[in-house]
């Protein structure tokens, strides 16, 4: 294990960057969310937390995100989602916590339900599985929706910059893994951590995630002022508590 920038090469070719912080399991392994990267607070706390603890952890970027190169129109949830098993079945040993931001809650829950004997517990903050489905397409008009079905893109607004391009793959294979539609079969501990001012994802789907989850240990924890990024000082203080319980617990 090693300390630093690396690249990981998956089986069909994606280069991967990550850092890779050697400790003690249960490790944690961090997944960022749409358009993220592996350099934010959240992530950079819990490395910093998990390095002070003696916890082995874990961030990257997907495919076509921050340090990894690619064509982000190419990107999908499947493909995301394999880059993430990818590093987790060959960086990584022994059982794992996995922390998941927005999008990387989804891929943190397609992990968990991938590889259960490997996932003691998650932690999701703002999750936000099958949000091509229920948050992207659901709130489009008629007119990008149908621009969507015949040009294979669309540009949609964003508070946080330039509009992004939404592809067709991304919505119709995203549809491959939708979650909420059924009962969803973990048993290990998971936290949900929610903002009731978050923009993108209102606070009621952290309870439609905690309903679906068939695991009887699952905590959801509403932020009355937090944001999406729940990236505050005093939100970054909650997770890494959240974290700091959920590790002795999983111990």
């Amino acid at each position: 294990m090693s300390d630093g920038l690396l690249y990981h090469v998956t089986s069909t070719g994606d280069r991967l960057a990550y850092h890779l912080t050697p400790g003690a399991t249960p490790a944690v392994m961090f997944c960022g969310g749409f358009r993220s990267d592996m350099t934010g607070s959240k992530a950079t706390t819990l490395e910093s937390y998990c390095r002070g603890r003696g916890q082995a952890f874990l961030r990257f970027d997907y495919h076509a995100h921050g340090q990894s190169p690619g064509d982000f129109l190419e990107g999908s949830i499947g493909r995301w989602t394999e880059n993430a098993l990818s590093l987790l079945d060959t960086l990584t040993e022994g059982p794992m916590v996995m922390v998941g931001s927005s999008m990387g809650g989804w891929i943190a829950l397609n992990l968990a339900l991938r590889r259960p004997e490997r996932v003691a517990g998650l932690i999701g903050i703002a999750a936000a599985p099958d949000f091509t489905e229920r948050l992207m397409w659901a709130s489009m008009s008629p007119v990008e929706q149908s621009t969507l079905l015949k040009q294979g893109i669309v540009d949609i607004p964003s508070q946080y910059g330039e509009p992004y391009p939404i592809t067709r793959l991304l919505i119709e294979e995203g549809r491959q893994h939708l979650l909420l539609d059924k009962p969803i079969p973990l048993q290990c501990p998971v936290r949900l951590l929610q903002g009731m001012q978050d923009p993108d994802v209102p606070w009621s789907y952290a309870f439609d995630l905690a309903e679906a989850l068939e695991s009887t240990d699952v905590q959801t924890l509403l932020i009355k002022i937090g944001d999406h990024r729940l990236s505050a000082p005093e939100d970054l203080h909650v997770l890494t508590f959240t974290l700091e319980k959920l590790l002795d617990q999983v111990a």
